[in-house]
């Protein structure tokens, strides 16, 4: 079978694992359901068309592995039912490509002029189908949730849903079409890289010819396969952020508050000394935000989730440092995951990023660092990165091993309108030292938080010998001011303004 041979003559180690993979996935399917009991969706897309030949080889291999005599000659196509729903809005490419790829692997076509679920509806009550082969790949709009064999969703006609191709990229797609040498739609030739309808796809304008202007390169030519929609027109939306503000409110006048988790056995043991949160607490203050909560917890799953969980929903973002990466010990996106309650699925547009990044170091099937929490993952990209910052809601992860790179983090974290970081009003703070005891200025300075609970009033000493500082932080300077005035009148010249609380 010219598939089979082609992919295990090739060097290319992970598409010979991909491969396998979803053979065995169509093999499995073919074994659980009767021939006549499944059917194979085609749009003729890339994705579809790998899918086809997958089937074509999946079935050679099922009926070579059943026993018998069998004509291995009679089986090189896959004789599968096969479901197009044709769309008005749909390229003539795509249609002309669909019906001479059905011609030409003898596919049983049913194309069908209504909108898939009721498609569907009438489909399954004419002839019982229980499996349908689909394209779908991780990084699809309907991917999430999804597994191998998916029930369909609720209130939709039920059937088993068979995606071989699910944790394949748009690396693999091009890898398996070029290695096998099979026809695809001309239109990838001539620059589209993602296709919808006519109205809401037009050429990646990555893959333009430089020279020219005018033409362009064939998709497989896009080195990066996360910009694979690209070429997919988008909706003008007005520019707001992630937690709901306008962007252009640069003064917000409303509190805003930040919790700081740091993941590391190693500062619990002591083996080194946490920076970094401390240095992460300077910088929320200083763009006007109040840290409400800091906690640094072991390298396991459920403390971490215990942390999110409890911060996530008091607090307008929450901060993670530590705990990414291979190891076993990296445990900090399963813990997000397990707080928002989703599963860790790979993520095709992040798995380029690493393939990029690590290059020949990475050859497996199944990057473990590319799995992240599934459904509420925006990846924050940057010019300035060399990978994209993970935010899972109101949660980012941040991957600053020391205060360089949280330098580097941050600068890019207030540079990107997606994290959700908008500036407050700058926090204003006055401070004033004194040598007097603790219990002699307690009780005034226990009424001016009851006067002034609009300012922070804190005190600390150096040392126990050592001055008294007293800390009024707000956010309105004639308050601040006057809170501090309040409490020198009251203790004529025991009081000195210093620079700072340290």
């Amino acid at each position: 079978m010219e598939i089979d041979r082609a992919v295990r003559a090739s060097s290319d180690r992970r598409l010979r694992t991909k491969y396998d993979n979803a053979v065995y996935v169509v093999q499995r399917a073919f074994a659980l359901y009767r021939f006549e009991e499944v059917a194979f969706s085609f749009n003729g897309g890339k994705d579809s068309t790998v899918l086809l030949h997958l089937l074509r080889a999946g079935y050679y291999l099922h009926k070579s592995s059943s026993g018998g005599e069998v004509e291995m000659n009679t089986i090189q196509n896959c004789p599968v039912r096969t479901i197009y729903f044709e769309s008005p809005c749909a390229f003539p490419e795509i249609n002309s490509f669909t019906y001479e790829t059905v011609s030409t692997y003898g596919l049983p076509l049913e194309t069908i002029h209504s909108d898939f679920k009721s498609g569907l509806e009438g489909l399954l009550k004419e002839r019982p189908t229980k499996a349908i082969f689909i394209g779908t790949r991780i990084g699809d709009p309907n991917a999430v949730g999804q597994e191998q064999f998916s029930p369909s969703s609720p209130g939709w006609p039920p059937f088993m849903r068979v995606n071989p191709i699910l944790d394949w990229s748009y690396r693999d797609v091009w890898s398996f079409l070029l290695t096998c040498k099979v026809k695809y739609c001309s239109l990838y030739d001539q620059g589209y890289t993602s296709i919808g309808s006519i109205y809401d796809t037009v050429p990646n304008a990555l893959l333009s010819d430089s020279s020219t202007g005018k033409s362009f390169r064939p998709a497989y030519m896009l080195s990066d396969g996360r910009l694979e929609r690209a070429g997919r027109t988008k909706k003008n939306i007005s520019s707001v952020s992630s937690n709901g503000t306008n962007s252009t409110d640069v003064e917000q006048t409303i509190s805003r508050s930040a919790s700081i988790i740091v993941v590391g056995d190693e500062i619990l043991f002591s083996t080194v000394e946490d920076k970094l949160g401390a240095a992460l607490c300077k910088k929320l203050h200083a763009i006007g935000w109040r840290v409400s909560h800091v906690a640094v917890v072991s390298n396991e799953i459920d403390s971490v989730a215990e942390e999110v969980e409890r911060c996530k929903s008091t607090d307008d973002m929450v901060f993670i440092v530590g705990g990414l990466g291979p190891l076993h010990s990296d445990i900090s996106l399963a813990g997000v995951a397990k707080a928002f309650g989703v599963r860790l699925a790979p993520d095709e547009e992040f798995e380029e990023y690493l393939s990029q990044l690590i290059g020949d170091n990475y050859t497996g099937d199944r990057n473990e660092m590319a799995l992240l929490p599934e459904g509420i993952t925006e990846l924050l990209h940057h010019k300035m990165l060399p990978l994209p910052l993970i935010k899972c809601k109101n949660v980012v992860t941040l991957a600053a091993t020391n205060l360089d790179e949280l330098e580097t983090e941050w600068g890019c974290l207030l540079d990107t309108q997606e994290s959700g970081l908008a500036m407050a009003k700058p926090f204003v703070s006055k401070h004033l030292s004194t040598s007097l005891l603790d219990v002699k200025i307690a009780p005034v300075v226990a009424k001016l938080c009851i006067d002034f609970s609009d300012v922070y009033i804190g005190s600390h000493r150096i040392s126990r010998s050592g001055p008294l500082v007293v800390s009024f932080i707000g956010k309105d300077n004639q308050r601040v001011e006057a809170a501090a005035q309040k409490l020198t009148s009251n203790f004529e010249g025991q009081f000195f303004q210093v620079d700072s609380c340290k």
